[in-house]
């Protein structure tokens, strides 16, 4: 099975920056439709950032104009830019491949990572 690992992650403080990566490996996967969700404390995991074909991008508007998604073939990776990070934004985000169904958060099935923390302090 596909296996997904998420780095990047840390504490910063409010308005600061941070660039989450992906490295899928592992048996043959579906690259067309790869994504990432959050899981904040107490809350259900939340899909955060989508992009398909490479190319089309759709994001959670609480992070749209903020946070960007984007994939390298040619180093196999998945990234997550995000900026002017608010507290609410304290999370653990996931990388994730999806693994059957449409290419929707919500409708999707997905395969994803352990996730990486990260922290925004105010």
């Amino acid at each position: 099975q596909v296996r997904l690992v998420e780095s990047g992650g840390g504490s910063v403080q409010s308005g600061g920056s941070l660039r989450l990566s992906c490295a899928p490996s592992g048996r043959s996967y579906d690259d067309n439709c790869m994504a990432w969700f959050r899981r904040a404390p107490g809350q259900e995991r939340e899909g955060v950032a989508l992009i398909i074909d490479g190319a089309n991008t759709r994001y959670a508007d609480s992070v749209k104009g903020r946070f960007a998604i984007s994939r390298d073939r040619d180093k196999n990776a998945l990234y997550l830019q995000m900026a002017s990070l608010k507290p609410e934004d304290t999370a653990i985000y996931y990388c994730a491949v999806r693994t059957m169904g449409p290419c929707s958060w919500l409708s999707g099935r997905w395969a994803w990572g352990p996730g990486t923390q990260v922290t925004v302090s105010s």
